[in-house]
C-alpha cells in the first residue's frame, strides 16, 4: 500500500504540522483524529488496514491530519474565547494548506471528510461551515455541542458563550440556517452519522439528524448496539460506511 509522510511549517498555526497519506488515487478522504489525537492514530487503530483493499484498488486516498485540540478547544490554560480562536486558525490550516495539498496530490474532485469521536465534530463542523469543498461526511461516535456538559464530559467553554462558539456548534447554528445558497450546497452532500445506543451523545446525534431532515439535507443515522466507541467498532463502521 502506498504510504507517505509529510511535514511542513504552518503559517496559520505558527508551528510544524504533520500528516500521513495512504493510497494513490480515488476519492480524497480528509481524516480527523480523535480527541487530542495524532495523525498516526487512524493507522494505529487498525482503520487503514481494514480499508486496505479500497486503498490498493485506487478507490480511496486518505489524508490523515494532526490535531491541535490540546492547544485549542481542549485547552484549560487559555480563556475560552482564545480556545475557539485557535480552533479557527486550525480550520484555516485545513482549508488553505491541507486541502490545496490534497488537490495537488490527487485531482479527483470528490472529497469525503471523516472523523471518529471528537474527530467527528471536526468533520461535521467544517463540512457544514464550508460545504463547497466536500461531497460526503462520515461521522462516527461524534459530539456536536461542545458547550453543554454530558455525563462526565465537561463543557469546553466554562459557561462562556459568544457568536463564534455559536457558529462552531452544529446543533446550534444549523437549525437557524436560512441562506439558500449554503443550503443548496449542503443538499448535494450526504451526511452519515453512526453512534452507539449507550453513547452519552446519542441524543445530540438524534438532534442533529432531526435538523438535517428539517433542512432537507441528505443523511443517514445508524444506531449501533452498546456504546460502540472504540477502535474495534470504528473498524467495522468504516468498512461499511466509507
Amino acid at each position: 500500500m502506498h504510504r507517505e509522510y509529510h511535514k511542513w511549517f504552518s503559517q496559520h498555526l505558527d508551528r510544524d504540522m504533520e500528516l500521513l497519506v495512504f493510497g494513490h488515487a480515488g476519492a480524497r478522504v480528509l481524516v480527523f483524529p480523535t480527541r487530542r489525537g495524532r495523525f498516526f492514530d487512524f493507522e494505529n487503530f487498525g482503520l487503514v488496514e481494514v480499508l486496505g483493499d479500497k486503498l490498493e484498488s485506487g478507490h480511496l486516498q486518505l489524508f490523515c491530519v494532526d490535531s491541535i485540540d490540546a492547544d485549542s478547544l481542549y485547552s484549560k490554560e487559555v480563556p475560552p474565547h482564545e480556545r475557539v480562536q485557535r480552533h479557527l486558525h486550525y480550520e484555516e490550516y485545513i482549508l488553505e494548506e491541507v486541502l490545496p495539498f490534497t488537490r495537488l496530490k490527487n485531482p479527483q474532485p470528490f472529497m469525503i471528510v471523516l472523523g471518529c469521536s471528537f474527530g467527528a465534530f471536526h468533520a461535521v463542523n467544517i463540512a457544514l461551515r464550508h460545504p463547497q469543498w466536500f461531497g460526503k461526511v462520515v461521522a462516527l461516535s461524534g459530539r456536536y455541542d461542545l458547550s453543554t456538559p454530558v455525563e462526565f464530559f465537561r463543557g469546553l467553554f466554562d459557561a462562556y458563550y459568544d457568536e463564534t462558539i455559536y457558529y462552531n456548534t452544529p446543533t446550534h447554528f444549523l437549525p437557524n440556517l436560512q441562506d439558500e445558497c449554503t443550503l443548496a450546497l449542503l443538499r448535494r452532500m450526504h451526511f452519515l452519522l453512526a453512534i452507539g445506543r449507550e453513547d452519552p451523545f446519542l441524543e445530540n446525534n438524534q438532534a442533529l439528524s432531526t435538523t438535517l431532515s428539517e433542512k432537507q439535507i441528505p443523511h443517514d443515522l445508524y444506531i449501533w448496539e452498546g456504546r460502540a466507541h472504540q477502535p474495534a467498532d470504528w473498524q467495522q463502521m468504516v468498512r461499511i460506511y466509507l
